[in-house]
């Protein structure tokens, strides 16, 4: 996400011994950057979602909050306009340049009481610290995956969900990053094979557990889901970001597409008990070639392939947790089919260019 010049993002966990919750925000640069959303899972958590429709009034945001908590979690997005005011950032509404109302999007995913807390949950003070969190880094910075944030207590079917980033230099120039927090009532791993489904079809052939690794693997499963009884809430959510410059209509339809990744790489998605919801956001530093009229191919393709590659990375970086009261756990994918988790990403001075079209 942050190989997108200007964007920044930070995480904040929930304290406190029971609590298996968080907070992740995606800081626009000074001056903010055009927005737009796509909603569709049949359960959403959202806040301010109708101010990005093109018909309507505001034309830039500075933050997208990403929260833990079910409903209850979009007060994080309270703390995010608090700190976004004090800089003075958001829609000028009075002769005096501190009037301003920050609009800050916000949607929530779905793991109320994961931790054995019930209202171990994001408030005000957690979105503070994250955006705080995000402000305090250097851009460029490389980005924390797995169990931080609103990835803390993800799941994704029975499997340790969390935080993942992707990124995708295009031969114009233009660079697609994603974030997405995986917390899917759907599976993301072919059971038959153990391979992430967003894998599939990837420049890269996928690694392939051993085969006694994956029937080992369906048997853990199955003890999972024996010992919860409780129905599969959940949600995904996602911010997919670029440096090109787009109109509101068209970072809408980059939403809309970058659904077709979510599509690929969870099965099923955007039931009713999803909440599934991808936010766009366009920095407008590199102009599309206007002498192309479909030049927004490129984007929209490069959208669904960045947010397929950043879920398969979040459920690679996911850690074990204990999640549940009487000693239940939710595995990581790493742990179930015996696959190391990948190295962190290098610091951002030294860190490579956008992720490759096979990265």
């Amino acid at each position: 996400m942050t190989d997108v010049a200007g964007l920044r993002v930070g995480h904040a966990q929930v304290p406190g011994e029971g609590a298996l919750s968080g907070t992740t925000v995606v800081l626009a640069p000074e001056g903010g950057a055009v927005a737009a959303v796509d909603v569709r899972g049949g359960g959403p958590g959202t806040r301010e979602t109708d101010a990005l429709d093109p018909r309507n009034l505001v034309q830039r945001i500075d933050a997208v909050v990403l929260t833990g908590g079910s409903a209850y979690g979009l007060d994080a997005a309270s703390g995010v306009m608090a700190w976004l005011e004090e800089q003075g950032r958001g829609v000028r509404v009075g002769p005096d340049p501190a009037q301003v109302v920050p609009v800050v999007p916000a949607a929530c995913v779905f793991d109320l009481g994961r931790g054995g807390d019930w209202r171990a949950r994001p408030d005000a003070s957690t979105g503070r610290a994250a955006v705080e969190d995000a402000a305090a880094t250097a851009s460029g910075a490389p980005v924390a995956e797995g169990n931080v944030g609103a990835g803390t207590g993800a799941v994704a079917g029975q499997l340790k969900g969390g935080v993942g980033t992707a990124s995708l230099l295009l031969p114009s120039g233009i660079t697609v990053g994603a974030l997405v927090v995986v917390n899917a009532a759907g599976s993301v791993v072919d059971p038959r094979t153990g391979v992430p489904y967003g894998e599939y079809g990837a420049a890269e052939p996928p690694v392939h557990p051993a085969p006694e690794a994956v029937r080992a693997a369906e048997q853990r499963l199955a003890e999972v889901r024996d010992a919860d009884a409780r129905p599969p809430l959940n949600t995904t959510l996602a911010v997919v970001a670029t440096d090109a410059d787009l109109t509101r209509a068209q970072a809408q339809k980059l939403a809309g597409t970058a659904h077709d990744g979510l599509a690929r790489a969870v099965r099923p998605v955007h039931l009713l008990t999803d909440g599934d919801t991808v936010f766009a956001l366009a920095t407008g530093e590199r102009p599309l070639d206007p002498h192309n009229p479909i030049a927004l191919n490129e984007l929209l393709a490069a959208g669904a392939d960045v947010l397929a590659r950043a879920i398969v990375k979040a459920v690679r970086a996911a850690r074990s947790v204990d999640a549940r009261p009487g000693g239940g756990r939710y595995p990581s994918y790493g742990d179930l089919y015996d696959i190391p988790p990948p190295a962190p990403r290098p610091s951002a001075g030294s860190a490579p260019a956008p992720d490759s079209p096979v990265g």
